[in-house]
Protein backbone atom coordinates (compact mmCIF):
# COMPACT_ATOMS: atom_id res chain seq x y z
CA UNK A 1 0.00 0.00 0.00
CA UNK A 2 1.39 3.39 -1.01
CA UNK A 3 0.67 6.15 1.52
CA UNK A 4 1.17 9.88 0.93
CA UNK A 5 1.41 12.12 3.99
CA UNK A 6 1.13 15.92 3.87
CA UNK A 7 0.49 18.65 6.43
CA UNK A 8 0.05 22.39 6.85
CA UNK A 9 2.42 22.93 9.79
CA UNK A 10 5.54 22.39 7.70
CA UNK A 11 8.11 19.72 6.93
CA UNK A 12 9.70 19.96 10.40
CA UNK A 13 6.46 19.77 12.42
CA UNK A 14 6.42 17.11 15.18
CA UNK A 15 2.90 16.02 14.23
CA UNK A 16 4.11 15.06 10.75
CA UNK A 17 6.77 12.74 12.16
CA UNK A 18 4.25 11.13 14.49
CA UNK A 19 1.88 10.45 11.60
CA UNK A 20 4.73 8.96 9.57
CA UNK A 21 5.63 6.73 12.51
CA UNK A 22 2.03 5.58 12.79
CA UNK A 23 1.68 4.89 9.06
CA UNK A 24 5.02 3.11 8.80
CA UNK A 25 3.59 0.24 10.81
CA UNK A 26 1.10 -0.36 7.99
CA UNK A 27 3.34 0.05 4.95
CA UNK A 28 6.96 0.32 3.87
CA UNK A 29 5.92 2.59 0.98
CA UNK A 30 5.29 5.87 2.81
CA UNK A 31 5.97 9.23 1.13
CA UNK A 32 6.00 12.75 2.56
CA UNK A 33 5.37 16.02 0.72
CA UNK A 34 4.96 18.96 3.10
CA UNK A 35 5.25 22.75 2.94
CA UNK A 36 8.65 24.28 3.62
CA UNK A 37 7.07 26.39 6.38
CA UNK A 38 3.86 26.80 8.36
CA UNK A 39 0.75 27.32 6.19
CA UNK A 40 -2.04 27.57 8.76
CA UNK A 41 -5.54 28.36 7.42
CA UNK A 42 -4.41 27.98 3.80
CA UNK A 43 -7.60 26.06 3.05
CA UNK A 44 -7.71 24.46 -0.38
CA UNK A 45 -5.80 27.19 -2.24
CA UNK A 46 -3.52 26.18 -5.14
CA UNK A 47 -0.53 27.82 -6.80
CA UNK A 48 -1.33 28.03 -10.50
CA UNK A 49 1.00 29.31 -13.25
CA UNK A 50 3.68 30.20 -10.69
CA UNK A 51 6.79 28.19 -9.89
CA UNK A 52 6.97 25.74 -7.02
CA UNK A 53 10.25 24.55 -5.54
CA UNK A 54 10.39 20.88 -4.56
CA UNK A 55 13.33 19.99 -2.30
CA UNK A 56 14.30 16.40 -1.55
CA UNK A 57 15.01 16.24 2.19
CA UNK A 58 15.75 12.52 2.45
CA UNK A 59 14.47 9.28 0.96
CA UNK A 60 10.75 9.67 0.15
CA UNK A 61 10.59 13.09 1.90
CA UNK A 62 10.08 16.34 -0.07
CA UNK A 63 9.35 19.92 0.92
CA UNK A 64 7.20 22.17 -1.26
CA UNK A 65 7.28 25.97 -1.44
CA UNK A 66 3.52 26.11 -1.98
CA UNK A 67 0.34 25.47 -0.05
CA UNK A 68 -0.79 22.25 1.65
CA UNK A 69 -3.06 21.40 -1.30
CA UNK A 70 -0.11 22.11 -3.64
CA UNK A 71 1.68 19.25 -1.89
CA UNK A 72 -0.99 16.82 -3.09
CA UNK A 73 -1.04 18.26 -6.60
CA UNK A 74 2.76 18.18 -6.90
CA UNK A 75 2.82 14.58 -5.70
CA UNK A 76 0.14 13.45 -8.14
CA UNK A 77 1.41 15.39 -11.16
CA UNK A 78 5.18 15.21 -10.64
CA UNK A 79 6.37 12.78 -7.99
CA UNK A 80 4.05 9.96 -9.06
CA UNK A 81 3.61 11.03 -12.68
CA UNK A 82 5.06 7.75 -13.94
CA UNK A 83 4.40 5.63 -10.88
CA UNK A 84 1.41 4.26 -9.07
CA UNK A 85 -0.63 6.92 -7.32
CA UNK A 86 -1.07 6.71 -3.53
CA UNK A 87 -3.68 4.29 -2.22
CA UNK A 88 -4.26 6.47 0.85
CA UNK A 89 -3.57 10.13 1.65
CA UNK A 90 -3.11 11.23 5.27
CA UNK A 91 -2.92 14.83 6.49
CA UNK A 92 -1.53 16.11 9.80
CA UNK A 93 -1.24 15.54 12.62
CA UNK A 94 -2.29 19.20 12.87
CA UNK A 95 -1.10 21.24 15.84
CA UNK A 96 -4.53 22.06 17.23
CA UNK A 97 -8.08 20.88 16.69
CA UNK A 98 -9.94 21.46 13.41
CA UNK A 99 -13.61 21.99 14.19
CA UNK A 100 -16.59 24.06 13.07
CA UNK A 101 -15.68 26.66 10.41
CA UNK A 102 -12.17 25.16 10.23
CA UNK A 103 -13.69 22.77 7.72
CA UNK A 104 -13.40 25.63 5.22
CA UNK A 105 -10.18 27.25 6.47
CA UNK A 106 -8.01 24.29 7.44
CA UNK A 107 -5.01 23.44 5.31
CA UNK A 108 -5.06 19.97 6.85
CA UNK A 109 -8.57 19.35 5.59
CA UNK A 110 -7.69 21.12 2.34
CA UNK A 111 -5.18 18.32 1.76
CA UNK A 112 -7.83 15.66 2.25
CA UNK A 113 -10.25 17.57 0.03
CA UNK A 114 -7.68 17.82 -2.77
CA UNK A 115 -6.89 14.11 -2.46
CA UNK A 116 -10.57 13.32 -2.94
CA UNK A 117 -10.42 15.08 -6.31
CA UNK A 118 -7.83 12.50 -7.35
CA UNK A 119 -10.00 9.62 -6.20
CA UNK A 120 -7.81 8.74 -3.21
CA UNK A 121 -9.27 7.87 0.20
CA UNK A 122 -8.11 10.61 2.55
CA UNK A 123 -8.08 11.31 6.29
CA UNK A 124 -7.19 14.58 8.01
CA UNK A 125 -5.84 14.23 11.56
CA UNK A 126 -5.78 17.03 14.14
CA UNK A 127 -5.02 17.02 17.85
CA UNK A 128 -5.57 19.46 20.68
CA UNK A 129 -2.62 21.63 21.59
CA UNK A 130 -0.28 20.43 24.33
CA UNK A 131 -1.41 16.79 24.35
CA UNK A 132 -0.11 14.26 26.84
CA UNK A 133 2.08 12.16 24.53
CA UNK A 134 2.84 8.58 25.48
CA UNK A 135 5.03 5.95 23.84
CA UNK A 136 1.95 4.08 22.66
CA UNK A 137 0.27 7.00 20.88
CA UNK A 138 1.84 6.31 17.48
CA UNK A 139 1.05 2.61 17.69
CA UNK A 140 -2.57 3.34 18.66
CA UNK A 141 -2.90 5.89 15.86
CA UNK A 142 -1.49 3.36 13.40
CA UNK A 143 -4.09 0.82 14.51
CA UNK A 144 -6.83 3.44 13.99
CA UNK A 145 -5.55 4.19 10.48
CA UNK A 146 -5.43 0.49 9.73
CA UNK A 147 -9.01 0.01 10.89
CA UNK A 148 -10.22 2.98 8.83
CA UNK A 149 -8.36 1.64 5.79
CA UNK A 150 -9.98 -1.77 6.15
CA UNK A 151 -13.42 -0.16 6.41
CA UNK A 152 -12.89 2.34 3.58
CA UNK A 153 -15.73 0.82 1.54
CA UNK A 154 -18.09 2.25 4.15
CA UNK A 155 -16.80 5.85 4.10
CA UNK A 156 -14.58 6.56 1.07
CA UNK A 157 -17.31 7.56 -1.34
CA UNK A 158 -16.43 9.81 -4.27
CA UNK A 159 -15.81 13.36 -3.11
CA UNK A 160 -15.75 12.43 0.59
CA UNK A 161 -13.04 12.30 3.23
CA UNK A 162 -12.68 11.96 7.01
CA UNK A 163 -11.78 14.55 9.63
CA UNK A 164 -10.41 13.04 12.83
CA UNK A 165 -9.78 15.10 15.96
CA UNK A 166 -7.68 13.53 18.71
CA UNK A 167 -8.10 14.53 22.38
CA UNK A 168 -5.44 15.21 24.99
CA UNK A 169 -5.02 11.57 26.03
CA UNK A 170 -4.91 8.43 23.89
CA UNK A 171 -6.24 5.79 23.59
CA UNK A 172 -9.80 7.10 23.62
CA UNK A 173 -13.30 6.10 22.60
CA UNK A 174 -14.66 7.37 19.29
CA UNK A 175 -17.71 9.56 18.70
CA UNK A 176 -19.37 11.13 15.65
CA UNK A 177 -20.47 14.58 16.87
CA UNK A 178 -22.26 17.21 14.87
CA UNK A 179 -20.35 20.11 13.32
CA UNK A 180 -20.49 23.09 15.65
CA UNK A 181 -19.68 26.80 15.41
CA UNK A 182 -16.39 28.20 16.70
CA UNK A 183 -15.06 30.72 14.20
CA UNK A 184 -11.49 31.96 14.14
CA UNK A 185 -10.57 35.43 12.89
CA UNK A 186 -13.23 37.42 14.74
CA UNK A 187 -11.20 40.56 15.45
CA UNK A 188 -8.43 42.74 14.08
CA UNK A 189 -5.63 44.47 15.95
CA UNK A 190 -4.10 47.70 14.67
CA UNK A 191 -0.34 47.40 14.37
CA UNK A 192 0.47 50.75 12.77
CA UNK A 193 -1.35 53.79 11.38
CA UNK A 194 0.22 56.39 9.08
CA UNK A 195 -2.25 58.65 7.35
CA UNK A 196 -4.25 56.63 4.83
CA UNK A 197 -2.14 53.55 5.53
CA UNK A 198 -3.13 51.15 8.32
CA UNK A 199 -1.45 47.87 9.20
CA UNK A 200 -3.62 45.32 10.98
CA UNK A 201 -3.25 41.74 12.12
CA UNK A 202 -5.88 39.09 12.82
CA UNK A 203 -4.60 37.20 15.87
CA UNK A 204 -4.67 33.48 16.42
CA UNK A 205 -7.17 31.88 18.73
CA UNK A 206 -10.88 31.34 19.06
CA UNK A 207 -13.65 31.51 21.61
CA UNK A 208 -13.69 27.71 22.08
CA UNK A 209 -17.46 27.89 21.95
CA UNK A 210 -19.23 24.60 22.56
CA UNK A 211 -22.79 23.33 22.50
CA UNK A 212 -24.17 19.94 23.48
CA UNK A 213 -23.39 17.32 20.87
CA UNK A 214 -20.75 19.25 18.90
CA UNK A 215 -17.10 18.40 18.22
CA UNK A 216 -15.66 20.65 20.93
CA UNK A 217 -17.81 18.98 23.57
CA UNK A 218 -16.72 15.52 22.44
CA UNK A 219 -13.02 16.42 22.27
CA UNK A 220 -13.07 18.21 25.63
CA UNK A 221 -14.73 15.13 27.15
CA UNK A 222 -11.78 13.03 25.98
CA UNK A 223 -13.31 11.40 22.90
CA UNK A 224 -11.89 11.03 19.40
CA UNK A 225 -14.25 12.78 17.00
CA UNK A 226 -14.72 11.51 13.45
CA UNK A 227 -16.76 13.31 10.81
CA UNK A 228 -17.19 12.44 7.14
CA UNK A 229 -17.07 15.54 4.95
CA UNK A 230 -17.65 16.20 1.25
CA UNK A 231 -16.55 18.93 -1.12
CA UNK A 232 -19.72 19.54 -3.10
CA UNK A 233 -22.06 20.49 -0.25
CA UNK A 234 -24.99 21.09 -2.55
CA UNK A 235 -28.43 21.90 -1.16
CA UNK A 236 -30.88 21.86 -4.04
CA UNK A 237 -33.49 24.58 -4.41
CA UNK A 238 -37.12 23.60 -4.83
CA UNK A 239 -38.58 23.87 -8.32
CA UNK A 240 -41.27 26.27 -7.12
CA UNK A 241 -38.54 28.67 -6.01
CA UNK A 242 -37.00 28.65 -9.49
CA UNK A 243 -40.41 29.03 -11.09
CA UNK A 244 -40.97 32.17 -9.03
CA UNK A 245 -37.82 33.95 -10.26
CA UNK A 246 -38.62 36.64 -12.84
CA UNK A 247 -35.50 38.58 -13.94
Amino acid sequence: MRILICNDDGIEAPGLSRLVNAASGLSNDVWVVAPDGKRTAAGSSLTIARSLTMQRIKTNWYSCSGTPADCVVSAMTWLFAREAKPDLVLAGVNDGRNVAEDIAYSGTLGIAREASFWGAPAIGFSRVKNPEFSDGDDQWLGALIGSLWQSRADWAREGHWLSVNLPTVLPAEIRQPRIGRDKIGRKAEIVETDGDRTVITVPRGRAHASEPGDENEAIDAGFVSINRLNWFGETRLQDRFLDGIRP
